[in-house]
C-alpha cells in the first residue's frame, strides 16, 4: 500500500482552484486533493452540467498529478445527471470518483460504473463524524464486494471536525481503521479531518487567537500505535476553513460581515488575525494584522511560500493605499497557499 504525501478535503471553487494552481510545483506534484462539488440544491440536469463545468472545470485543469472528485451533497434525484457530468473530468483528467457506506445504491452504483470505464481506481470515503459505528465496517465490505477486485480502491477515512471538544477522535480513528484495513487490498490509505476552527467575532475580541491542530496531533497519535498499517497512513486536512464550509451553496452578491481573518499555520497551532471588510481603519488595521505575523518568531520568511510572501507585502505596503491589502478570498486564498506548503514541506522532512 502506497499513497500520497498529503490529502486536503477543497471545495471545488475558484479560490481553492486559484490558490492550488499557485503552489509551487514541487509541493503541488506531492498533493492529491479530494475536490467536493458545492450543494446544489433543486438544480435541473441541464443546471448541474453547467453548474458541474464551471466547478470542476478548473479543478480539474489544476489536478494534473491526480486526486478525487466528490459531489457529498448531491440529491437522490441528481444521481444520474451528477454522474454523466462527473464522468467527463474523471475520464479526460486524473480524478477519481468518490462513494461511501451511506450513500444511495444508485449513487454507489455510478460512481463504481465511473471508477470502471476511467481506470483510475475509486475513493471510499468513510464519515466517522463522532464514535466508530460497527455497522459502517459492514456497510463498506458490501459496498466493496458490489465494486469488485477489479477496480483499485482508496481509503479515505473522514473524521470530519476534530477540534479540541473532541479529544478521543484518535481512538475512534484507530477504532475504525482496525476496523476496515483488513477488508481490502487498499491501493492508498489516508486519514482526514478539520481542525481549523469555526471563526466568530467573539474569537477576535482581542484581535487574534489561536486553536489547536488537532487533526494533525490525531493523525500522529495513530501513526506512533505500532499498527502495520500506520507508517503507510496518509495525512489529510480540511486546509484553513472549519468542514462546515464545504456545505455552503454558492449565493450570489458580495455581502459579509464587517470583519474577515488573516491565517497562519504553524507546527501545532492555527493563529488567527481579525481584519476589517470594510470602514476607514481597514488599511491600517489589516497591514497591522499582517505585521503581527510576520513578526511572529514561527513566521518562517517571505521565501518560505507564496502565503508568506503576500503576508510580508501586505505588512510592508503603504497606508495611504489599499493596493495589497486584499479581502476575504485573498485572505483566504493567502492563508492556503501557506498552509499547503508547510504541511508539504513538514510531511517531507523539508
Amino acid at each position: 500500500m502506497s499513497g500520497p504525501l498529503y490529502v486536503p478535503v477543497l471545495p471545488a471553487r475558484s479560490h481553492a482552484a486559484g490558490a492550488f494552481r499557485r503552489l509551487w510545483p514541487d509541493v503541488r506534484a506531492a498533493i492529491r486533493p479530494l475536490w467536493n462539488l458545492p450543494p446544489l440544491p433543486g438544480a435541473t440536469p441541464e443546471a448541474l452540467a453547467t453548474a458541474v463545468g464551471k466547478y470542476v472545470g478548473p479543478v480539474s485543469a489544476a489536478s494534473r498529478h491526480g486526486g478525487w472528485l466528490d459531489a457529498p451533497f448531491g440529491e437522490d434525484a441528481q444521481t444520474a445527471a451528477l454522474a454523466e457530468a462527473l464522468f467527463l473530468f474523471c475520464e479526460l483528467g486524473w480524478l477519481r470518483p468518490v462513494t461511501g457506506p451511506e450513500r444511495t445504491v444508485a449513487q454507489q452504483a455510478a460512481a463504481v460504473e465511473t471508477a470502471r470505464r476511467c481506470l483510475h481506481g475509486l475513493g471510499v470515503r468513510v464519515w466517522v463524524t463522532g464514535e466508530w459505528d460497527a455497522r459502517l465496517g459492514e456497510a463498506v465490505r458490501v459496498l466493496l464486494a458490489r465494486t469488485g477486485p477489479e477496480v483499485p480502491v482508496d481509503l479515505l477515512l473522514d473524521m470530519g471536525a476534530v477540534l479540541d471538544d473532541r479529544p478521543d477522535a484518535g481512538k475512534e480513528a484507530l477504532r475504525a481503521l482496525d476496523a476496515l484495513m483488513p477488508l481490502a487490498v487498499w491501493r492508498s490509505a489516508v486519514l482526514l479531518g478539520g481542525g481549523f476552527p469555526r471563526v466568530t467575532a467573539d474569537m477576535l475580541e482581542e484581535g487574534w487567537c489561536e486553536s489547536a491542530r488537532a487533526e494533525w496531533r490525531m493523525w500522529h497519535e495513530v501513526r506512533v500505535t505500532g499498527r502495520a498499517y500506520a507508517p503507510l497512513l496518509g495525512y489529510g486536512d480540511y486546509g484553513v476553513q472549519h468542514p462546515s464550509a464545504l456545505a455552503q451553496a454558492p449565493t450570489p452578491g458580495s455581502g459579509g460581515p464587517p470583519w474577515g481573518v488573516l491565517r497562519y499555520t504553524t507546527d501545532r497551532s492555527y493563529l488567527l488575525f481579525k481584519t476589517l471588510t470594510r470602514g476607514p481603519d481597514r488599511i491600517a488595521v489589516n497591514r497591522s494584522a499582517a505585521r503581527r505575523i510576520v513578526e511572529l518568531p514561527e513566521f518562517r520568511g517571505a521565501g518560505a511560500g507564496q502565503g508568506e510572501e503576500w503576508l510580508s507585502d501586505c505588512a510592508n505596503g503603504p497606508l495611504t493605499t489599499s493596493k495589497g491589502v486584499g479581502g476575504p478570498r485573498e485572505w483566504l486564498c493567502a492563508g492556503n497557499l501557506q498552509h499547503m506548503t508547510y504541511v508539504v514541506q513538514g510531511l517531507s522532512g523539508g
